[in-house]
């Protein structure tokens, strides 16, 4: 019988760092490939209550319970597309009114900078001046760019599609991949490890859903009362696009300030919606996010802002999404092998009010 190999701390510390950093390395160099797998799986893992129901319940062929659970997903999130794009050509149709509002705006900022900046009129319109010949020569290349984002976004998602299926249909296939890589003695600590991250996962994307909800209605309802119009389609792009951590509400802001100029150019109406802005991120924030996301996932805002921060830099804005599941699902590992659950706990949102240092008391013969 062989003993297990006891290691020095430092030495465990050095391969956890060192396999940590590999499977970084991995990431940032195949993020490509590995970005829409992972994506897929979050999506899997979203529709899995579904396809259990269809293939147990219902009797429902594999093939075809997965086929349904894509075609119901495919249908929210293309119902949701085509109200946008429905709403954007009312939005279209006030362009004139717009340019018009935008016009009676940029003379108030005009105005606004002469008197408190003593920047004249003239020398504001030819800074412009400058900066617009500089975006007219960089323009063709932005726009060639956009479109090849726009087809790399499209091919994303037909492959994120075809993975989605393979996930639901190869779910078995998987765990029997786990069960036969980890020694039998220790399939029960797998089966509570892949449970766990079920639930989490599941967990965190439901709460994202009713975040987006609560967040879109706030913003509709502020809007609303201030009199912007188009609130509706307003507030649903702020919900959808307060999902991307940090850049999603900046964006959504530009866009509802831009929006609101089919009604009136005047500056209280942007100064209504900024404000809007704040206190629903204020609310989200304070309220939302703790209730419904960190209890869900038990991640603290250290190690959340972290892990955002660095899916960002390896990985764009779908890093940054990928950011909280995956740390979830580190932490879930951890918190059930003996050996890393100080590292788990460590990612946990448990902050004690009091550590005190149990002393060990030397007792001396006389």
């Amino acid at each position: 019988m062989t003993r297990p190999v006891t290691l020095p701390f430092y030495a465990k510390l050095s391969f956890i760092l060192v396999t940590l950093i590999c499977f970084a390395f991995i990431f940032c160099i195949g993020k490509d490939i590995l970005t829409p797998v992972l994506m897929a799986f979050l999506f899997a893992v979203l529709l899995l209550p579904i396809f259990t129901f269809l293939n147990t319940k219902c009797k429902f062929p594999r093939h075809l319970a997965a086929i349904v659970c894509l075609v119901l997903f495919i249908s929210c999130i293309v119902g949701i597309l085509v109200f946008i794009s429905y709403q954007v050509t009312y939005i279209a149709n006030d362009f004139e009114t717009i340019k018009k509002n935008a016009n009676s705006f940029i003379i108030e900022i005009h105005k606004f900078i002469r008197e408190n900046f003593q920047v004249s009129i003239g020398e504001q319109k030819k800074y412009l001046d400058s900066v617009t010949k500089d975006s007219v020569k960089t323009g063709q290349a932005k726009l060639g760019s956009f479109i090849i984002s726009i087809s790399d976004v499209l091919l994303d998602s037909t492959i994120m599609i075809i993975y989605t299926f393979l996930f639901l249909i190869y779910k078995e296939h998987f765990k029997l991949f786990f069960a036969k890589l980890i020694k039998q003695e220790n399939h029960a600590v797998l089966q509570d490890i892949l449970s766990q991250i079920k639930v989490s996962i599941n967990n965190y994307i439901v709460s994202l859903i009713i975040e987006m909800i609560v967040v879109s209605v706030l913003t509709s309802l502020g809007l609303w009362i201030i009199g912007v119009k188009y609130f509706i389609l307003l507030g649903l792009i702020t919900g959808i696009l307060n999902l991307i951590p940090y850049i999603g509400i900046f964006i959504a802001g530009v866009i509802t300030v831009l929006a609101s100029l089919t009604g009136s150019g005047e500056i209280s109406v942007i100064l209504g919606i900024l404000i809007v802005n704040i206190i629903v991120q204020f609310i989200d924030n304070n309220l939302l996010v703790p209730l419904i996301i960190n209890s869900k996932v038990e991640i603290n805002a250290f190690v959340s802002i972290m892990g955002i921060i660095v899916g960002g830099a390896a990985a764009g804005i779908a890093g940054m999404f990928l950011a909280i599941p995956l740390l979830a699902i580190l932490k879930i590992i951890f918190d059930r092998i003996d050996s890393l659950s100080a590292w788990g706990y460590l990612m946990g949102n448990h902050v004690p009010r009091k550590f005190v240092w149990r002393k060990r008391k030397i007792t001396t013969e006389n």
